[in-house]
């Protein structure tokens, strides 16, 4: 699962690069839908959760992470400002369930920030501005998705799936009909290794990847496999790093380590905070 994750930046970079970014989302989302199509069913009081999951998570964020790869050279550094969903996502639990929270997530929370903007003052990664305020931009839907997720418990995975790839077809397809009618278009003619990436994104980091977490989930606690997940950004950051020949210097690994420092105090109190509850999945 976390080699599935950690290498899914390279297919992405590559996708958008050979493609383009609208359209290389189109197709990733529609071959989830292909994949997970056979469970598209209705589900009685869900369909308007599944439905704004669908254009946020299966629409909007690819919109923003597709852009943001597709104007970046340093893609590792992009990695690491993804890592922003989990702050995010604690500060909307904060926001929308009234979580209460100690000191430690506190501290967190704002170790993650300040190693993304540690990025900023980084020669090698400053210019990536752009790029890394696309990906936070991701990040922040990513997080909404995942308090609207809170709502679907006990909705199959492949049923969610693959309403986030009908309304991610239809939102990326629009889109990109729009923006990329040449790369639309030309879709027939694209070579395979082109559809290559887009398999890979689509069905190992998708179907396999999250896949695999809802196995997991469904078998251990979440407080032992949430905090194991940690290691997907890391492998994301060093093979961006040796794919793409891009720098590693000694300020972006701080930077990185202080935000990934923030990121694993904030899932694994949150996942023992869950345990102390009898929160299993």
């Amino acid at each position: 699962m976390n080699m599935m994750w950690g290498l899914n930046i390279i297919a992405v970079k590559m996708a958008v690069t050979e493609i383009s970014p609208l359209t290389a989302g189109f197709l990733r989302q529609a071959l989830v839908l292909l994949v997970c199509g056979t469970w598209l069913r209705i589900v009685p009081g869900r369909m308007v959760a599944l439905t704004a999951l669908g254009i946020l998570v299966g629409g909007l964020f690819y919109v923003a992470i597709n852009l943001s790869l597709a104007v970046a050279d340093n893609v590792g550094a992009l990695a690491i400002a993804g890592q922003l969903g989990v702050p995010f996502s604690m500060i909307l639990a904060i926001i929308v369930f009234k979580e209460r929270i100690r000191l430690p997530r506190m501290a967190g929370i704002a170790l993650s920030f300040a190693g993304v903007v540690l990025l900023v003052f980084d020669p090698a990664a400053a210019r990536e501005v752009p790029g890394l305020a696309l990906t936070a931009l991701a990040s922040f839907f990513w997080a909404v998705g995942s308090i609207i997720q809170r709502y679907l418990i006990g909705v199959p995975v492949l049923t969610i799936y693959a309403w986030i790839g009908l309304w991610g077809s239809i939102v990326m397809g629009l889109l990109a009909w729009q923006v990329e009618p040449q790369a639309m278009h030309a879709i027939p003619a694209l070579p395979l290794g082109a559809l290559g990436w887009v398999a890979f994104s689509a069905i190992g980091s998708t179907v396999i990847g999250q896949g695999s977490m809802s196995y997991l989930l469904q078998r251990h606690p979440i407080s032992l496999v949430t905090p194991l997940t940690l290691a997907a950004p890391v492998i994301s950051v060093f093979a961006a790093s040796y794919y793409f020949g891009t720098p590693l210097t000694a300020l972006m690994l701080t930077g990185g380590g202080i935000a990934m420092l923030g990121v694993a105090i904030v899932t694994i109190r949150t996942a023992r905070v869950g345990r102390e509850h009898g929160d299993s999945a």
